[in-house]
């Protein structure tokens, strides 16, 4: 299996686990043709597509998706901003399991602006991993996990310092602090769950004003002793149970 990025940001977020055989896509908030281009056009492939929540940039490929015979599975709040009505889109609920073709998913409430889920999936390649986008904080301990995708959205001090300069205005501030995972967070996240068979961190949606992904991923190796991989549009990386 390989993680490919096809977005991740405020600009749009999408990321596909996939093989030669089969694919899971978590996000749509880029144009579905990107993805398709992502998957060489072969979306027979595609198993589903997980939404995390109804934000724009994550979500807001999803009736070309629908449209194309993709199978969605998110919250019903969820759904509901999606504008259309389809066989295709199924409401899923937190902390229930489901099966994404090979995929074994479960779902958990985030802490976000608007109803927000995070993904616990295990596949026989993959292993076991979670997927946390736009949340404050996870109040979970999540099982062992053979990789971790999680947001760092941004750096306190660098917010900080960003304030007190005069470039971020403070009602903005304020909701990057109720809606999004800073790179402390993160790091008490990590110290939190077990890592010991851990393979891959892969650290996404970072801010562009309020992050430093040099430094982000110094930090996260530094304290795990992980690969630690900084998401990028175009990002591939082998995504399986180990190195080898």
């Amino acid at each position: 299996m390989k993680l490919h990025v096809v977005g991740t940001g405020s600009k749009g977020n999408a990321y596909i686990i996939q093989n030669d055989d089969e694919a899971l896509l978590i996000e749509c908030g880029v144009r579905f043709n990107e993805i398709r281009k992502e998957l060489n056009f072969n979306i027979s492939k595609v198993a589903g597509m997980l939404i995390s929540h109804s934000h724009l940039d994550h979500c807001k490929g999803v009736k070309e998706a629908v449209a194309s015979g993709i199978d969605v599975y998110c919250l019903k709040e969820t759904s509901d901003c999606f504008g259309i009505s389809s066989h295709r889109i199924n409401n899923i609920t937190p902390l229930k399991t489901f099966m994404v073709g090979n995929f074994k998913v479960s779902s958990f409430d985030l802490k976000h602006d608007v109803p927000c889920l995070g993904f616990m999936v295990e596949h026989r390649e993959t292993g076991k991993f979670c997927f946390i986008t736009d949340s404050y904080y996870c109040e979970y301990r999540l099982p062992a996990m053979n990789n971790i995708i999680v947001e760092a959205n941004y750096c306190e001090t660098i917010l900080e310092s960003r304030l007190k300069a005069g470039e971020e205005p403070s009602f903005l501030r304020d909701r990057v602090l109720r809606s999004h995972m800073s790179l402390q967070t993160c790091m008490k996240f990590l110290e939190a769950n077990d890592l010991k068979q851990v393979y891959n961190i892969v650290l996404i949606h970072l801010s562009d004003r309020n992050s430093h992904a040099l430094r982000f991923k110094k930090e996260i190796k530094d304290l795990t002793a992980k690969k630690v991989t900084v998401a990028e549009n175009g990002t591939v990386i082998p995504f399986g149970k180990n190195p080898f």
